[in-house]
């Protein structure tokens, strides 16, 4: 038969009513279950299944061997196909009944050797049946040994055309592979097979069934670069169960093929896709600084409770008897909510019992935090972010490198719950219970909790349809509704009942009526009023007392209440100003400057509330009243006492800002570039109408810049007293100007400078994004300050619950003439502040921090974070920082080399999840001072 070689045959087969046991020629190919849940890659074997190269396959040596398949002939080829009738078909069930099509194709041929009883398919042949599809250099399918081959073409340039299985959204792409289609079992060569994670190279693999698989000098690497793999453990013999587990004999590490004397006798390596329960090994080390002796660090037990909430428990132990306790427990539910729960509790031994500094303390932290998806519910959310606990305790801990905590001395947390109900008006309540606690004094404030009510704003005089015009139809009022109860504690006492003795409770109501009109259309008026009434369950009630004696507060139990308003307006424009440098015929720079002002005038007045207002009397010596002294029973309510003073304030108040028009450098713009000279300049005063003296309040300048391409932020502000002071130094009721002094007395001012820039901030390369990328990626890094200058946060060994291996950074590229543009980052911040309220004439803070990056190569960097303080001439908290990228490892070496958080830290492991236990970690705490 003569031989013709079309460009593509395409060839479909309706198997219904064909017998697999005489068409498993056809779909050898069904090893459904072993590419399903594994990819192997494999040489095929060139003893039995070779195929001359394309240029040596001509018509002449194919015809003597092989029958060549048309589209419409294969059904009529004597391949030992049994036709069975329908009777034949519905008496027997036979499970061996293919369900559907088989079409196959090749680009060059598809052949049948009736010889030896094989198909060939040759270049890009495919063969697809319901969900499984295999492309691939050639396909042999061997129906006289029940075999099928599937491997790759070979030319000049080396191998091509590898195999594809693809079944359903599982893709595997072997080298080769021999199936047997009776017994399922198959011989895999050379096989590559990627697993949670890793990735299994294996010179031989025999599939024993479904689950089960045995493999010969395997290799297991979480390495990217499978040709050259940077570290892999080599494993002589090894069972694997795919998705589940992987058993192995002796193994042993080998970084970049040489082989370390890191080796185990056996090894078990879990590979579940899903969250497992399991031990959580610790990591070992000496700590010299406080004499508590060797330790294990950040062990413990891993419970994947459910797909929606785990917990993983650790300790600390130190052979001196310190210990700690950490409880870490992530949830999420899709579309509704996510959060994370900590528990930390540090049992802490100073040197050994028995010694003279033998010192023991316990401390603790609670870290909650909850979030809720907007789509879960529009109109009531839930939130948390709690930090509470000893107020030494991140001074004081021994496992936790949290440097922004360290440095801060405020610990706050809040838990809220808002509603909205829909309407007109709308109302809109929210219970919150925060606290806040100063971890220099120890004082905490607590709010258990607070209740906000509040109605959108109502136009009772609104006009149904179109805007609002005039002072009447823009009246609107709101109501608005405030209740707190409040306790004021200490650390000491926080969770002890006496922490409630002088809590504090009490309720707020005020109604805010307000309007707004134009007047000669350029005055913008509005006037206001606004009406609260004060509720409280405790008030004071003093007795009379004799000279040289103190009046005690007597609590009186009980509602009251008291009802206070006050009445206010305003009247502001806006005023423009343009000087233009421009003149015919010349093109300067500078070609024009804007001014805008902004002035405003108020007023406010609120009334005496004398009727709120009792007195005591002093009794001297002979009985007689000596002096009576006022008091108001709600001194100590929660909101404050009513005023018995009467008020009477004008304010004013000026805001300014420059720009300037400049001409641009690129002499293709056709507009000028507008730049800001001071983003503003604010002035404000007041002066109290019914006041005996000193009616004038100091005048307040505050302003803001940016220059240098707006790397550079300016803020400054002064204050100024018109008033003289005496011998005393006490302000007196006589101007300045008039004690033989300037107009204002300078008595306080300050300045904050903070610069940022970076390889391409000369360049004109960078961009703002680039900028917000960079500083999003430090605050993620830090959890605090996005400019560094406070540290860095590092703690490389405990990020076990981590959620990912990667950083999301980009890779870096690989360029021999890196060195030639190094990226690095700078950041800087100055702050002074001066004072001058009593003659003092000093500086209070002068200060200089800095925070900087380095990148030396494409995976080295170095990082600084430090400052100096001029006024105390002396560096403030400094932190160096040594970065490298290993690939699959990672190395960090942190170090604060003075200062009471003297301390290093040293680590190197694997970035993957799944060997995060093969780590090597060292640090020298800082010396702990442990309080009374």
């Amino acid at each position: 038969m003569a031989f013709q070689k079309p460009s593509h045959t395409f060839t479909k087969i309706h198997l219904k009513g064909l017998r697999t046991n005489s068409l498993h020629i056809l779909f050898a190919l069904s090893f459904t279950v072993f590419i399903n849940t594994f990819s192997f890659a494999q040489e095929l074997p060139k003893a039995n299944t070779s195929i001359p190269p394309k240029e040596e396959t001509d018509s002449t040596a194919i015809a003597k061997e092989t029958k060549i398949v048309e589209v419409d002939s294969l059904l009529s080829q004597p391949i030992n196909i049994k036709q069975v009738d329908s009777t034949e078909q519905d008496s027997v069930k036979d499970e061996s009944f293919l369900k559907d099509i088989v079409t196959y194709k090749a680009r060059d041929y598809v052949a049948i050797n009736q010889k030896k009883q094989q198909i060939r398919l040759y270049n890009k042949a495919e063969v697809v049946y319901e969900d499984m599809e295999i492309t691939a250099g050639v396909i042999v399918i061997d129906y006289s040994k029940n075999l099928v081959y599937a491997g790759r073409l070979k030319d000049s340039t080396g191998y091509s055309q590898k195999p594809v299985f693809t079944q359903g959204a599982n893709v595997i792409e072997p080298d080769s592979i021999i199936f047997n289609t009776d017994s399922r079992k198959a011989l895999i060569f050379n096989s590559v097979t990627e697993q949670s994670g890793g990735t299994v190279l294996a010179e031989r693999t025999k599939r024993e069934n479904d689950s089960v698989y045995f493999i010969s000098r395997g290799k297991f690497t979480t390495s990217e670069n499978l040709e050259d793999p940077e570290y892999y453990i080599l494993m002589n013999r090894a069972k694997i169960v795919p998705n589940k587990k992987i058993v192995t004999g002796m193994s042993q590490m080998y970084i970049y093929d040489v082989p370390t004397p890191i080796a185990i006798p056996f090894a078990y390596f879990p590979m579940s896709k899903k969250q497992t329960s399991g031990i959580i090994f610790p990591s070992f080390g000496e700590d010299t600084g406080n004499d508590r002796g060797y330790f294990l660090q950040n062990g413990g037990y891993y419970f994947a409770i459910s797909d929606y909430v785990d917990l993983a428990v650790l300790g600390d132990y130190y052979t001196n008897g310190s210990y700690a306790l950490r409880l870490e427990s992530n949830y999420a539910v899709r579309y509704k909510f996510r959060g994370n729960f900590g528990f930390r509790y540090e049992n802490l031994l100073n040197s050994e019992r028995g010694f003279p500094d033998f010192r023991q303390s316990t401390i603790y932290n609670i870290r909650w935090s909850h979030t809720q998806d907007s789509k879960a519910n529009p109109s009531s959310r839930f939130s948390a972010s709690v930090n509470l606990g000893s107020s030494q305790f991140f001074q004081q801990s021994i496992n936790q490198a949290n440097l922004a905590n360290v440095l801060t001395n405020t610990l706050a947390s809040s838990v809220s719950y808002s509603k909205t109900f829909q309407g007109e008006p709308q109302v809109n309540l929210s219970l919150t219970a925060t606290h806040n606690q100063n971890t220099n004094t120890e004082a905490i404030n607590l709010t258990l909790p607070t209740m906000q009510a509040s109605m959108t704003r109502v136009f009772p005089f609104a006009p149904k349809a179109g805007a609002k015009k005039g002072a009447i139809q823009n009246v609107n009022f709101q109501v608005n509704t405030r209740g707190e109860y409040r306790i004021n504690t200490t650390d000491s006492l926080f969770g002890k009942s006496e922490m409630f003795d002088d809590a504090l409770a009490g309720m707020r109501h005020s109604i805010p009526v307000t309007t707004n009109f134009k007047v000669f259309n350029h005055f913008s008026v509005s006037t206001s009023a606004n009406f609260e009434e004060t509720w409280t369950l405790k008030t004071t009630r003093r007795e009379d007392i004799f000279e040289g004696e103190t009046s005690e507060a007597i609590d009186v139990n009980g509602f009251d209440r008291f009802l206070t308003y006050n009445f206010g307006a305003s009247i502001g424009t806006t005023l423009y100003g343009m000087y233009n440098f421009e003149k015919e015929g010349k093109d300067p720079k500078i070609q024009a400057i804007r001014h805008v002002m902004r002035p405003a005038i108020s007023y406010s007045i609120s009334p005496a509330f004398d009727q709120y207002y009792e007195t005591y009397d002093v009794i001297d010596a002979d009985g007689t009243t000596s002096d009576q002294v006022e008091y108001t029973r709600f001194e100590n309510s929660l909101f404050g006492a009513p005023g018995n003073r009467f008020s009477s304030n004008i304010g004013i108040s000026v805001g300014n800002n420059f720009e300037a028009k400049v001409r641009s450098k690129d002499s293709t713009d056709t507009e000028p570039k507008k730049i800001f000279l001071l983003n503003n300049l604010n002035l404000a005063t007041s002066y109290d109408l019914a006041a005996d003296s000193l009616n004038w309040s100091p005048l307040r300048v505050t302003g803001n810049t940016q220059i240098l391409n707006k790397k550079m932020n300016i803020n400054f502000g002064m204050t100024l007293n018109p008033y003289a002071l005496d011998n005393n130094n006490r302000v007196i009721n006589t101007f300045n100007v008039d004690n033989g002094g300037s107009l204002f007395r300078l008595t306080s001012a300050n300045l904050n400078i903070s610069y940022t820039l970076n390889n391409d901030s000369f360049s004109g390369k960078e961009t703002d994004e680039d900028t917000d990328k960079e500083a999003e990626r430090r605050a993620a890094t830090a959890n605090a300050r996005t400019d560094d200058l406070f540290g860095v946060s590092q703690d490389f060994a405990d990020q076990r619950l981590s959620d990912g291996d990667k950083s999301g950074e980009e890779e870096p590229e690989d360029n021999d003439l890196y060195n030639y543009k190094m990226p690095w980052s700078l950041r800087l911040s100055y702050a002074a502040n001066y004072t001058n309220t009593q003659r003092q004439n000093e500086i209070t803070s002068n200060s200089l921090m800095f925070s900087g990056d380095v990148e030396i190569s494409p995976r080295w960097s170095v990082g600084v974070s430090s400052g100096y303080d001029f006024l105390n001439q002396g560096f403030t908290f400094t932190q160096l920082r040594f970065e490298r990228d290993l690939l699959s490892w990672r190395m960090n070496f942190s170090w604060i080399p003075f200062g009471n958080q003297q301390s290093w830290n040293f680590f190197i492991g694997i970035k993957s999840n799944l060997l995060k236990d093969l780590k090597y970690d060292q640090r020298r705490q800082p010396d702990r001072q442990l309080g009374n």
